[in-house]
């Protein structure tokens, strides 16, 4: 058992050192980080959509802008779409599950706003369908995936892709790049924390 949680760690680390090395996903995420920082300053909100453990992922992400992240300073605008449990039962139940998002979308999403479009393979067809829906709504839209990018690649503006197949390892890549945005984010609009 030992032996398995140090390779599991190690695993972690790997990928991770992967990412560093990686001059061309360290400047997506700094152009994304600016994208997000244009979008609330000009009245944009930030909306996410995940299934599962990226759902996890998108109600934690959001909940940094909208609540706090290192400052104690104003909300910034930014909403998981699969907290509206009820929402998201009806269309679901009343349509099909595939286009719960993007009907989300269209009721939410303005000119300027951000989607981040969370799948590790990339190939949701929920997601697919919120990332299309987003575009026509005047939205740039942020995949984070796994290795390949899957069909999402094709449909967003920006792409953080993790070097990794492994759900597990992506999950917490994302969660690590989305902590690094929220904070360059707050820093940039909100100034310094005084302390961490």
């Amino acid at each position: 058992m030992e032996e398995r949680i140090r390779s599991v760690i190690s695993e972690s680390i790997t990928i991770k050192e992967t990412i560093l090395a990686d001059q061309g996903l360290l400047k997506e995420l700094e152009a994304i980080t600016k994208r997000c920082i244009e979008s609330l300053q000009t009245g944009g909100q930030l909306l996410f959509c995940g299934n599962g453990g990226s759902a996890a992922d998108a109600q934690h992400l959001a909940g940094e802008f909208s609540g706090r992240f290192y400052l104690d300073r104003d909300p910034l605008p930014a909403e998981a779409l699969h907290v509206n449990t009820s929402f998201l039962t009806a269309v679901a139940n009343d349509y099909d599950f595939a286009s719960a998002y993007a009907r989300s979308v269209a009721a939410k999403g303005r000119p300027g706003d951000l989607l981040f479009a969370i799948s590790t393979s990339g190939n949701s067809p929920n997601i697919l369908q919120a990332a299309q829906m987003a575009k026509t709504k005047k939205m740039d839209v942020i995949g984070m995936t796994g290795a390949t990018g899957g069909k999402l690649a094709a449909e967003v503006d920006f792409l953080l892709k993790i070097p990794s197949t492994d759900t597990p390892r992506i999950q917490e890549c994302h969660i690590l790049l989305g902590h690094i945005i929220c904070e360059l984010v707050e820093k940039e609009i909100f100034g310094n924390p005084d302390s961490t």
